[in-house]
């Protein structure tokens, strides 16, 4: 369980029920006023190393920005909703890329505001939208924090027209599983072998707990996808994916396996990672192969074409043999 060292608010919180509850609980917990989430002096100017210490603060304040964002991928809209940034400290977070080392997590008291928006848009359509309400956090980990998850899918179950999905790394779903949800949620758990958790995704959950996590929910009567991401290309990445591969074969519930499906995304890094990590992770292996990899835009890499192209084959073959009846949303 998350326990924040120093808590960092905007007084306007105090107007909303979610923040005086999060006040109250914590109550004993260093407190500091500010103006403005987006613009905390102290933190900005931290340096490097402190990225680790600074993931170890709560910032919560009120989001001011509701623009919903068309996605062809795997919703209609990507939502801004009750968080932004994570506890955890992924080497490849790219959410880093926007907020550099300033990608702790944020909480956003105005809830109410913003599902109410998401229901009325639903309301308007002629067809079924899905909202992708965590592609700035993971509402797994917040709602463990905030309980906003579980209010969400009590709040939403009965919209007609709506569905809404998320993506994790962790496995604290117990709050959701006895949840009358109604089949209006799609529950993503990102899944990379053991050697890249334990080395890269620092702070997050366990393959084997991830597994089990997905087991449940799919048991809960979730609808479950399973992205494999982001792709890293190890010098023994084959190795690495094809255990992973036939590790989820072997331990994913037959229920799952009959309508689980997948999303592959190829990690893309930059030279803002690279640099945090350095300082902060002084230790640990670097994401960045000059060998493998190439420019994308200012300061971004991303793999190169034809190691790209291998990649894509490699997974279309091993997942047509291990998972054939299941779809691949996309590969990129």
């Amino acid at each position: 369980m998350f326990k924040p060292e120093t808590i960092y608010f905007e007084k306007e919180i105090i107007h909303y029920p979610l923040g005086k509850e999060l006040l109250k609980k914590y109550k004993d917990i260093p407190k500091l006023e500010i103006e403005n989430h987006n613009n905390i002096e102290e933190m900005r100017n931290k340096s490097n190393k402190d990225f680790p210490y600074m993931k170890k603060n709560l910032i919560i304040g009120t989001r001011k920005t509701h623009k919903f964002v068309p996605n062809n991928k795997i919703s209609d809209f990507l939502v801004p909703y009750t968080s932004s940034g994570c506890t955890a400290s992924c080497m490849y977070c790219y959410l880093v890329c926007n907020y550099n080392k300033c990608a702790y997590l944020r909480l956003f008291v105005n809830r109410e505001e913003m599902l109410d928006k998401i229901i009325r848009t639903a309301n308007k359509s002629e067809k079924k939208l899905v909202f992708e309400i965590g592609s700035n956090s993971d509402l797994i980990l917040e709602n463990t924090i905030t309980g906003n998850l579980k209010w969400t899918i009590e709040n939403f179950k009965n919209v007609e027209n709506g569905i809404l999905t998320l993506p994790t790394k962790f496995d604290m779903v117990e709050d959701i599983l006895p949840l009358d949800h109604k089949g209006k949620v799609i529950l993503r758990v990102s899944v990379n072998p053991s050697e890249i958790i334990q080395k890269v995704e620092f702070g997050t959950s366990s393959l084997n707990n991830r597994i089990q996590a997905i087991n449940q929910l799919r048991e809960a009567g979730y609808e479950v996808g399973i992205l494999i991401a982001p792709v890293i290309f190890l010098d023994n990445w084959k190795t690495l994916y094809l255990e992973l591969i036939k590790k989820l074969h072997s331990e994913l519930s037959e229920k799952v396996k009959q309508d689980v499906f997948f999303e592959i995304i190829f990690m893309t890094y930059s030279y803002v990672h690279e640099k945090i990590n350095e300082e902060a992770f002084p230790n640990a292996i670097s994401l960045l192969d000059k060998e493998k990899m190439t420019g994308r835009g200012r300061g971004k890499y991303w793999y190169r074409n034809q190691i790209r192209e291998e990649g894509k084959n490699f997974f279309l073959a091993k997942m047509h043999k291990f998972f054939p009846n299941n779809i691949i949303k996309y590969i990129v």
